[in-house]
């Protein structure tokens, strides 16, 4: 990536992450610019990262080996449209707009190559993991770049195929918010248990946040964890039993394959 130039068409917040991570690793500031609609936007980018910021579209990506399409799925359409024109042959397109296909962008922009991205949102933390699918007319040297973009603010995984994006959305694009509902709902019936909200509050976000390391450091799986902390007839085990004894397994599954079915869903609306 030293030599790579970057052009991001929308500067939002996983945009401006990416950015981020990408400075962070020491891309020149004269090696990645932006486009943005918003001037407030344009300039708050230009004062945290040292970029230059466009309003148009086409001079921002004047001159790049790598296009990052962050903008709303709604929208792509009409912006990929538009930048069409302005593409120049084997410029590399990473898309991170969920729900839009590698077969609608094609009809969009052309015989691109394109690699098409399902980010999460602890990427504004650095913290993220992203799912990446390449179409074949992706390099190899453009993979790997579109691979160090994305590992800019996390973990970037490659997939056999491009439906696997949907269960990637399941588990953990949508997955941070499942993690809250669960840090909601210990915080509510540790208060009913006669804590105070805050303490509650503290007790489960430092329990959520242990358990995750301990289970990213760990040489065993999260079965193997659970199974060492829950003691024969003990207080774990009667909270694991309650759980399973209504369908804990059994829900998750069903959550994901609704939020994989949506995910599907919306790609065909969108794509038309």
């Amino acid at each position: 990536m030293s030599k790579t130039r970057i052009a991001f068409i929308g500067a939002g917040n996983m945009a401006a992450s990416l950015i981020g991570g990408l400075r962070a690793q020491g891309l020149e500031a004269a090696q990645i610019r932006a486009s943005d609609p918003g001037a407030e936007q344009r300039a708050k980018i230009h004062a945290e990262h040292g970029i230059d910021l466009f309003e148009s579209n086409a001079e921002a990506i004047e001159g790049a080996d790598v296009v990052v399409l962050s903008v709303k799925p709604q929208a792509m359409k009409a912006v990929c449209e538009a930048l069409k024109p302005s593409l120049k042959p084997g410029q590399l397109v990473v898309s991170i707009a969920a729900g839009i296909t590698c077969a609608s962008m094609k009809k969009w922009l052309g015989a691109q190559p394109i690699v098409r991205c399902m980010p999460n949102t602890p990427a504004l933390l650095r913290q993220g993991v992203s799912g990446l699918y390449a179409t074949d007319e992706v390099s190899v040297e453009q993979r790997q770049q579109a691979e160090q973009l994305l590992s800019a603010v996390g973990i970037a995984l490659w997939l056999d195929s491009e439906a696997q994006l949907d269960a990637v959305t399941a588990v953990s694009g949508s997955g941070p918010a499942y993690f809250f509902l669960l840090i909601e709902a210990m915080t509510a019936a540790g208060e009913k248990l006669g804590l105070s909200r805050e303490t509650a509050s503290k007790l489960t976000l430092q329990t959520a946040l242990g358990a995750a390391h301990m289970a990213v450091s760990s040489d065993v799986d999260a079965a193997e964890l659970r199974r060492r902390v829950t003691s024969p007839n003990g207080t774990t085990e009667a909270a694991i039993k309650s759980f399973q004894a209504n369908g804990f397994e059994a829900l998750v599954e069903q959550a994901l394959g609704a939020a994989a079915h949506r995910s599907a869903e919306m790609a065909e609306q969108l794509g038309n």
